[in-house]
């Protein structure tokens, strides 16, 4: 490549030891690595000789994985640029996009070739848990950038339902310097996928006395957001009201599940010595799981449980609101945007049209602006998908979901987003109390071969349904009869199209 000055014939190059982007145990990082002129700006330019082809920004959670990610932390700023590694306790990756793309189009107004081609191709690196790589993809959503980049995400936390989902893993990785060259070579060769992005609205009339805000498991770091009170200023807000907002990518749930996900959490924070690794994790999940009560529901909880007792449901139908019929056993519902639950479990499954119960049913796309709706009586029922063929009660495929709680119901339920959990206390004198889900744009994710998820668009995805669900009619019928933003980052406009004078 000729290197030339921008104020001359339109191309800006840095000056740049290519001895530091051949890395430690010279690693060739030139296709990674981003030039300090437009990462820090005010830097000195002068000459480059290479366009990398795959510019990428790290945000790297060191809370995440025990140990894992302060190592991971210094084997990617071993490898690259230091200033394209960030460590997400110290950096809010809002701040660090808002600047970084400011420079790029200040660089590109200029004249500069470079920076529009780091632009065109960069992509982002999240390592984290869940929730962390949730966080990422609220932010890359409100911030509206114009080009926005695609996300690939490491497995440091204790589900990785959202890495599992596109094919990057479930367990948390190794950190030496070739196997972080190797996550590398992988995210250049992934190829770009759309997946829906949904919204969250809970609005509650403000409480005589008392406070309803959402209580997260002791506390939680910025990148645990869940849920947001808007502010009193906000469009979204109303008088007399605490308005909420959210978003979800993989999944939103209620219910006992997330009690469980509670616990596990306040658990961690308050002895997180013994959570560095994910085996531990893992076991002290399922032990929580039979002290809350979600193995045996009966001996433990009340019917308030039960999520037909706790709120009305309803799902939008051809323009019109319809009740969900919720059978009473049903301790746990979740609406389910991405194949991945529970450690990579599959709730939904494959249905069987054949059968006249799952007639108006399609394949479980993640860009068909529709998400599933799945529920669950306890976790015995939960272990059905570990069987090749198990699956949740299936209740709905929907674009929008609507629950009403009852008044005095219950004192409080749990709610969970991506794998982040909260204590949500409800108004015990009042009953306008309304949770609302509906569709909103859509972001970009990084897929390898080993993806789960199907799109509508690609042409190897299935077109009709498999006839893999092995459940009679007969089991099927008895379990049926048994907005503005997400709040990641500060610049977002409400969805189009949505009255927010409903949700009320």
């Amino acid at each position: 490549m000729v290197v030339r000055d921008c104020k001359g014939l339109g191309f800006r190059f840095l000056v740049r030891s290519w001895e530091t982007a051949m890395g430690d145990g010279n690693y060739d990082m030139r296709e990674f690595c981003i030039p300090d002129y437009i990462l820090v700006p005010g830097s000195e330019v002068k000459s480059v000789s290479h366009v990398p082809a795959c510019p990428v920004i790290a945000f790297i959670n060191t809370k995440s994985g025990g140990q894992l990610g302060g190592e991971l932390l210094v084997s990617y700023s071993t490898l690259l640029n230091k200033n394209q590694v960030f460590d997400l306790g110290k950096n809010a990756p809002d701040k660090v996009l808002q600047k970084l793309y400011a420079t790029l189009e200040t660089l590109k107004h200029n004249g500069d070739n470079f920076a529009a081609e780091i632009q065109n191709r960069l992509r982002i690196i999240v390592a984290g848990g869940d929730g962390t790589a949730s966080w990422l993809l609220g932010v890359v959503s409100d911030l509206k950038l114009p080009q926005p980049p695609p996300i690939a995400t490491v497995p440091l936390g204790t589900g990785n339902n959202l890495p599992f989902a596109f094919g990057w893993g479930k367990k948390n990785p190794t950190t030496d310097l070739q196997s972080v060259v190797s996550f590398l070579n992988h995210v250049k060769g992934a190829r770009e996928m759309k997946i829906d992005s949904w919204h969250i609205i809970m609005r509650i009339k403000a409480p005589k006395e008392g406070s309803c805000d959402p209580i997260a498991p002791l506390d939680l770091p910025h990148a645990m957001h869940a849920f947001n009170r808007v502010s009193s200023t906000d469009k979204l807000n109303l008088k007399g009201y605490h308005t909420y907002r959210g978003g979800f990518w993989n999944y939103f749930s209620m219910g006992m599940d997330a009690q469980v996900s509670y616990a596990f959490h306040s658990e961690r924070k308050l002895h997180p010595e013994k959570f560095k690794n994910q085996l531990y994790n893992q076991s002290t999940y399922l032990k929580l799981g039979c002290t809350q009560g979600w193995f045996f529901g009966s001996l433990f909880q009340s019917a308030s449980r039960n999520i037909a007792q706790l709120a009305k449901v309803k799902i939008m139908k051809k323009g019109h609101w319809e009740d969900l019929h919720i059978p009473r056993s049903i301790k746990s519902i979740v609406c389910l945007n991405l194949p991945s639950f529970s450690g990579g479990l599959n709730p939904w499954g494959t249905p069987n049209r054949r059968k006249s119960i799952y007639r108006d049913l399609t394949l479980p796309y993640v860009d068909d602006g529709l998400f599933e709706v799945v529920g669950f009586r306890d976790a015995w029922h939960g272990l059905v998908l570990l069987a090749p063929k198990g699956h949740g009660t299936r209740l709905a495929q929907t674009s929008r979901i609507r629950f009403e709680f009852h008044k005095g119901a219950a004192d409080c339920t749990f709610m969970r987003i991506d794998g982040e959990p909260w204590k949500q206390p409800l108004p015990k004198d009042d009953d306008t109390v309304v949770v609302e889900i509906s569709h909103h744009g859509q972001v970009s994710m990084l897929a390898t071969p080993l993806c789960r998820s199907k799109s509508v668009n690609d042409p190897s995805s299935p077109s009709v349904d498999r006839e893999e669900d092995d459940s009679s009619e007969e089991e099927l019928s008895e379990d049926w009869e048994e907005r503005r933003k997400f709040g990641a980052a500060e610049t977002f406009k409400y969805p189009e199209g949505i009255d927010i004078a409903q949700v009320s």
